[in-house]
């Protein structure tokens, strides 16, 4: 299934970059910029290609008949948002007893602009003593992949900095709905 994956985004024209994660068993990879219904198959696909198995969380609301089963299929976790702080837990827990559990979480929350990322992805690394590894999909470069490893140091602000600095440089398919801090907009000066 993973030639098949690499065949299918070579086709549209997508490499993919990464670096070998296979001595990683429990982890969350930050996938963004997400804008568009296109970053799930891309960023799916190219995880697939790499022999990585995800889970994901998706509002609960997608999981109707017969897209329920197929998201199961696909390591899809329904999820209440409208209950943010049980879904932390119970994802950390599971997390925590599991021995293979890599979990791709959407920071922003959202393909449309959101002012602010979500810190459920930090919360969840850091509470259960997990790496968080950036994966990232450039359609400036038709590239996607996995860069840094992030281990959270309890400093949340200094974490998302470095974090974002990575982002800074990968361009989103509808580029006005990523947002990040001030400080790395392009067209922006920082004002902190």
């Amino acid at each position: 299934m993973s030639w098949f994956a690499g065949f299918i985004l070579r086709i549209f024209g997508w490499k993919i970059e990464t670096d070998d994660m296979s001595q990683i068993k429990k982890a969350v990879i930050t996938m963004a910029p997400h804008t568009s219904y296109w970053d799930f198959p891309i960023g799916r696909l190219a995880l697939l290609n790499r022999g990585i198995p995800i889970k994901t969380m998706i509002k609960k609301e997608s999981f109707f008949f017969p897209l329920g089963p197929i998201l199961r299929s696909l390591g899809g976790i329904p999820v209440d948002r409208a209950n943010s702080q049980k879904t932390v837990k119970s994802i950390t827990d599971e997390l925590k007893k599991s021995d293979d559990f890599i979990l791709l979480i959407t920071p922003e929350g959202t393909r449309k602009l959101n002012k602010r990322w979500k810190k459920g992805f930090y919360f969840i690394a850091e509470t259960a003593n997990v790496p968080i590894i950036l994966g990232f999909l450039d359609y400036s470069k038709k590239i996607a992949g996995l860069g840094p490893v992030i281990y959270p140091s309890g400093d949340y602000d200094e974490d998302l900095r470095k974090i974002q600095a990575f982002y800074a440089e990968k361009v989103a398919k509808h580029p006005a709905q990523f947002n990040l801090s001030a400080m790395y907009r392009k067209d922006e000066k920082a004002t902190d």
